[in-house]
């Protein structure tokens, strides 16, 4: 029976989404952003549309409107970043150091990712935004980070995976960045099994990559008796395959990675379900204007109080206006445990409070949305509009 061992190799690897309440709608001309801080007119940065799905936003005046905020965010957290640098000749992720002195240099739009080059992520950016400049980073804070300090132009970040579900340390960073989403693109994920030249499925003892590629092909590894190692990133881990040469040991990752690396194809699509697809946040500093001429998707977070029925009634301000919900996701309130001790029974919590994270379909532009979150805005506690952006119905 395989065996499976979580550990992360020792070296600079970048191993690592009733119409009476409409008078208590927030006027259209109510701020969608939170101006960003004058540090940036220090750094220069060129953005080009070409191949941008928002660039109705940019170039311009942006609108106003289409955001219902209520009370103001909690941002002391401070940004963490477990960085080191690679010597080797191929880009080297964004690292928290980099972020101080960076900026966007040329004129193609500069999109950022989490990984190293050859990473399911940089196929995502690039069929996001053709004939970008995909920018590593080593960690999911770093590319958010860059976007906000104008480093880089967009971010593509993984929020939901078909097979392995939410990607849950993004829907908090979402909260924690006062970025907006401006688009999504869905990728299918084929995995491989690679290893160096000359290395044979019957030398490996051992195979390394994400927590979620391995899982992913369970049945695939069982059959051939791989022990598993979990790394932070799949391309990371071929990179440290092909760069350490070891002879023993594979890694599960894409064709990409292995034309990068240099890497012999041992295997092809060695995932356990051929429906494995991954959902990908496109983000920027800006929202894009919405639209009713083609089909568009809302994400929205919210805070209740404690009752019976809460959520029933929450959810029903989209049903009792024919709004179907695509997404619903609970994450725990941060910080806000506390507050519910009173009551308890020693000294636990009676319960633990939650944010729900919900993508639904339509335009914020469109009324029923507009009445539908001016309804959710009279007994929410808290609720912000995430963004507002066309939907992508291909899967490349």
């Amino acid at each position: 029976m395989a065996a499976t061992i979580v550990r992360s190799p020792k070296l600079s690897l970048s191993l690592p989404t009733p119409e009476s309440t409409t008078s208590n709608l927030p006027s259209l001309n109510q701020s969608f952003f939170t101006p960003l801080p004058k540090r940036r007119r220090c750094i220069s940065i060129y953005a080009c549309t070409a191949g941008d799905q928002s660039n109705s936003a940019f170039g311009g005046e942006i609108k106003k409107g289409q955001a219902i905020e209520l009370n103001k965010v909690n941002d002391e957290n401070p940004y963490e970043f477990n960085a080191k640098d690679s010597p080797n000749p191929l880009p080297r992720p964004l690292t928290s150091a980099d972020l101080s002195n960076m900026a966007s240099e040329g004129s193609r739009l500069r999109v950022a990712y989490q990984g190293v080059r050859g990473a399911y992520s940089e196929s995502a950016a690039e069929k996001a935004y053709p004939n970008c400049e995909a920018v590593p980073c080593e960690q999911f804070d770093t590319a958010f980070d860059a976007v906000e300090r104008w480093l880089v132009d967009r971010a593509v970040l993984p929020i939901e995976n078909s097979l392995g579900g939410s990607i849950h340390r993004n829907y908090d960073l979402l909260l924690r960045y006062r970025l907006h989403i401006v688009g999504e693109v869905k990728l299918a994920i084929r995995h491989c099994l690679l290893a160096n030249n000359g290395v044979k499925i019957e030398d490996l003892k051992r195979v390394l990559s994400h927590p979620q590629a391995l899982a992913q092909c369970e049945n695939t590894l069982t059959k051939l008796g791989l022990v598993r190692e979990a790394v932070d990133d799949t391309a990371g881990a071929a990179k440290y395959i092909a760069f350490s040469k070891l002879k023993d040991a594979g890694a599960v990752a894409s064709l990409a990675a292995s034309r990068i690396y240099g890497l012999n194809v041992l295997a092809q699509d060695i995932q356990d379900d051929s429906d494995n697809v991954t959902r990908f946040l496109m983000l920027a500093r800006e929202p894009i204007i919405p639209r009713t001429d083609k089909p568009f998707k809302t994400s929205v977070v919210f805070s209740l109080d404690e009752g019976p029925g809460v959520l029933f009634k929450a959810l029903a301000v989209f049903a009792m206006r024919s709004i179907n919900l695509t997404k619903i996701e609970s994450r725990p309130l941060q910080k806000q445990a506390l507050r519910v001790l009173e009551d308890s029974v020693d000294g636990f919590p009676k319960y633990f409070p939650y944010l729900f994270y919900v993508d639904f379909e339509a335009s914020m532009a469109d009324q029923r949305a507009q009445n539908a979150l001016g309804h959710l805005k009279e007994f929410a506690t808290f609720l912000r509009v995430l963004g507002s952006y066309p939907s992508d119905s291909g899967i490349a």
